[in-house]
């Protein structure tokens, strides 16, 4: 038991809880909160952790505001880009429309004259055929031919140059709208 005693004797007292709170200040005691919203125990002063806020918000809101600024710059941009492309798609539209229907025109007027043009020549070739039937010696048959053969070179002649005239209108009158458009589509983007 004596040596219990020593053991006792050398150790100091415990001091109560109490009196280590009295000693130590009021600031080491309560924990500090840091911007990001964490409890610290940081032995700073309350109001250089408020300072410390003020100096990570103030560039906080700046950046905010600028991001904000430049996405609404961005967005007003881009509804005038999509503006602007909507209207050139519809004049676009609109052009080709006008051309297909002037290459419908022409393809009907193209085919209408075709088709006289093949009634002209069984016309004609009928009545060569009545007048061959008709004609009483060999050497009018060979008249007949020679005439015949004559006028139907001229006569091929004269509808294969309308007709390719009326497929170089009907082409031109198709394709100009188009054209026009994509003059002034490249005006406008350049």
């Amino acid at each position: 038991m004596a040596s219990a005693s020593k053991k006792n004797a050398a150790r100091p007292a415990p001091t109560p809880v109490k009196s280590q709170l009295a000693k130590t200040p009021p600031a080491s005691r309560a924990p500090s909160v840091s911007p990001r919203g964490s409890a610290k125990h940081a032995e700073t002063s309350p109001p250089a952790a408020a300072t410390d806020d003020f100096v990570t918000a103030a560039p906080l809101a700046a950046v905010q505001h600028s991001a904000r600024v430049t996405f609404e710059k961005g967005v007003t941009e881009s509804l005038a880009v999509f503006a602007q492309t909507k209207t050139s798609a519809e004049e676009t539209v609109s052009a080709f429309e006008v051309g297909f229907t002037a290459a419908k025109d022409g393809a009907l007027a193209f085919n209408a004259k075709a088709f006289e043009a093949l009634r002209a020549n069984a016309d004609a070739n009928f009545d060569f055929l009545k007048a061959v039937f008709a004609a009483k010696t060999l050497s009018d048959v060979v008249t007949l031919q020679s005439e015949f053969g004559r006028k139907r070179v001229e006569t091929t002649v004269r509808q294969a140059n309308d007709l390719s005239a009326l497929a170089r209108k009907a082409m031109a009158d198709s394709v100009e709208p188009i054209t026009k458009q994509v003059a002034k589509s490249f005006k406008i983007a350049v």
